[in-house]
């Protein structure tokens, strides 16, 4: 059994699409166009608002007028970031789990903290979780080690003894660069790369708990 469970935040731990794609849906209507179906949005929410932004007005950070773009559209999203986003069915009763086997867990994001911090207030989750390292807060975000490194040095647990769960693949990367057992959260948004299955992760979980089952057969 691990000695203590990791999270990544949106698309594992939370289904943060609808208030990303609400967000990205205001842009567009204010630079003229039809707003995206949200099926259509959430492959590219764990990219953050660069994916967004790509996906809904086919932008990138090297183009010009980016920058106007992403700031505006982090102004809508942080004005109602927690109205739709809820927790992944399961989750609750999994996180209940967790604490009733006193088994910590935290959370390894690479949102920001002005958006993460609120996020994980607004669901409750900010006095529960020991720890959370977001991707300001760490000296390199995902899939570079070293936020896994830093939770494990927060929670004083080995990262050896850690599971990371994540639903793209460099959250696979990260947890496996520190050395913890990875696990794919296979109700999340897995992007439009490569398939999980190739990602090098130790497990694929189809629910929240299914995950300390194969965390401990991994071992």
């Amino acid at each position: 059994m691990p000695e203590a469970v990791l999270f990544d935040l949106d698309g594992t731990l939370a289904d943060t699409a609808p208030d990303l794609g609400g967000a990205l849906n205001q842009l567009l209507r204010e630079q003229g166009h039809e707003p995206l179906p949200l099926e259509k949005l959430r492959p590219h929410v764990s990219s953050g608002a660069r994916g967004m932004i790509g996906a809904g007005l086919g932008v990138s950070p090297t183009d010009a007028g980016y920058s106007d773009l992403q700031q505006r559209f982090l102004r809508i999203y942080q004005e109602a970031l927690c109205v739709g986003t809820r927790l992944f069915e399961g989750m609750t009763e999994h996180l209940d789990e967790l604490d009733a086997r006193a088994i910590p867990w935290g959370i390894v994001t690479n949102k920001s903290q002005r958006f993460a911090i609120p996020l994980i207030e607004g669901l409750g989750l900010r006095q529960r979780c020991i720890c959370v390292v977001c991707g300001d807060s760490a000296r390199r975000a995902k899939p570079h080690a070293h936020p896994m490194h830093l939770a494990s040095a927060v929670m004083g647990i080995s990262a050896s003894r850690c599971v990371y769960v994540g639903d793209d693949e460099r959250d696979v990367a990260s947890g496996r660069a520190a050395g913890m057992t990875t696990v794919v959260a296979g109700w999340g948004y897995l992007g439009d790369g490569r398939p999980p299955t190739d990602w090098g992760a130790d497990a694929i979980a189809q629910a929240p708990s299914d995950i300390l089952g194969l965390a401990a057969a991994t071992r």
